[in-house]
């Protein structure tokens, strides 16, 4: 699964900014690496300004993004590249054009490491997977 964790300013988006906020970020997944939608999870945290520093002095401007990927690896260097380019791509609207300070950067978990709901997930791409995205959530794994 992707877990974002977005640390943002107090009252830089509102309630229907973050839902569409999530919505971008799971088409991310679910477009463009066809994951199910519920293995998508979206956290939004709000800090005041005495409340974050960068570079020791308070700031009201910053976005801090750490993602938490397990459900797929990114070995190859220029499919990292790419990726890092498409999420600051489309996450423009939420960052760049609101003229914010962000950084954005991604963990990668052992597949191993994760269970959903007491199940161990399918092999990427597999008949179970696909079932499991069909069903938008998880079951007892029948192919494998």
């Amino acid at each position: 699964m992707p877990m974002w964790h977005i640390y943002h300013p107090s009252g830089a988006y509102t309630a229907e900014e973050k839902k569409q906020f999530a919505a971008r970020i799971t088409g991310l997944y679910t477009d463009l690496l066809g994951l199910p939608r519920f293995y998508v999870n979206v956290a939004f945290n709000a800090f005041s300004a005495e409340d974050f520093f960068v570079g020791g002095e308070p700031h009201d401007r910053y976005v801090r993004i750490w993602i938490d990927h397990i459900a797929r690896r990114t070995p190859d260097p220029s499919v990292r590249r790419w990726w890092m380019e498409t999420i600051n791509q489309t996450l423009a609207p939420f960052l760049r054009d609101r003229d914010l300070h962000w950084e954005i950067h991604v963990d990668e978990t052992p597949f191993e490491f994760w269970t959903i709901d007491g199940y161990f997930p399918p092999a990427p791409e597999s008949p179970d997977e696909r079932r499991w995205a069909e069903q938008n959530g998880p079951s007892p794994l029948v192919g494998e």
